[in-house]
């Protein structure tokens, strides 16, 4: 039998509040969701917003400065900085989502099924853990970046091998303590099979703290994705990436620092973003 919850969508008067009345009383939600808001809604409108094409070069306008023609200047090709900007956006947001995609979800049925069934299970998924663990996090990226390739693809393959070990930790945690409640143990007295006890009973209580571990690493791998390409091993030109564009202003830091700075800027911006609604999310679930 599960325990008795207040529903966190009735107010103090126990009138129910909508989905945005609950997001606008979680100020650091709020912030963070409207941030992400703009990015991506600027990345998905950009064609009808800028003139130009990312890969567009005027060279007799390279290096310009921010102006009304060039809100953000121009790089030493002649390309709109502005628009390479969030066409970048768009490619990093896009491999960002995906490459969590299997990752997340191999983690967390890896963790909750260590976590509710123990024994020799727990102890080759925790071993498998712990190695991953025991190396640092860049060095097996880049590592296994430079095996599979640049681009897009071997983004993906890296962090399907190496994204799934900090969910599978998280959820193997919780799901272990949630194994010692009352409500397992009936589910298991009346003879439900372990699979759907994991999957009706524990997936719902487990998923709330795996989504705010989710945001959290989301920052991690926005960051690993511009690492790769400032390295010259993500993505591959004239594909506009963050990475990339921090690593072809560097030589015109002195003149031209806004090719840098931007890109950067843009980095810590999703960053920030993110991490507020990582932050957001778990103050929401703990009024609950």
């Amino acid at each position: 039998m599960k325990q008795m919850r207040i529903d966190p969508r009735l107010n103090a008067h126990g009138k129910r509040t909508s989905l945005i009345g609950r997001i606008g009383s979680t100020p650091t939600l709020l912030a963070g969701t409207l941030m992400l808001a703009v990015l991506v809604l600027l990345a998905a409108f950009i064609p009808f917003i800028s003139p130009y094409q990312p890969s567009e070069q005027n060279l007799s306008a390279f290096l310009q400065p921010p102006s009304a023609e060039h809100w953000l200047g121009t790089d030493q090709l002649g390309r709109d900085l502005f628009t390479r900007l969030i066409y970048a956006a768009r490619t990093d947001l896009k491999i960002m989502v995906l490459a969590e995609i299997i990752p997340f979800c191999t983690g967390l049925f890896l963790g909750m099924v260590a976590g509710y069934y123990g024994k020799w299970l727990d102890t080759v998924i925790t071993l498998i853990t712990d190695t991953f663990i025991a190396f640092p996090f860049y060095l097996i990226v880049i590592i296994v970046a430079f095996a599979s390739g640049a681009g897009e693809r071997g983004i993906y393959i890296t962090f399907i091998l190496v994204g799934w070990i900090v969910f599978a930790r998280v959820t193997r945690g919780l799901t272990a303590s949630f194994r010692q409640q009352e409500w397992v143990a009936s589910a298991q007295t009346l003879g439900l099979p372990g699979i759907r006890i994991i999957l009706r009973h524990i997936l719902p209580n487990v998923l709330p703290q795996a989504i705010v571990v989710l945001m959290t690493d989301m920052v991690g791998l926005l960051v690993a994705i511009v690492t790769l390409g400032y390295l010259g091993i993500g993505i591959t030109p004239p594909t506009p990436d963050w990475g990339t564009m921090i690593s072809d202003g560097q030589s015109f830091i002195t003149t031209a620092w806004w090719l840098s700075a931007v890109p950067g800027f843009a980095v810590v911006y999703t960053g920030i973003a993110l991490s507020l609604v990582g932050d957001g999310l778990a103050d929401l679930w703990r009024k609950k």
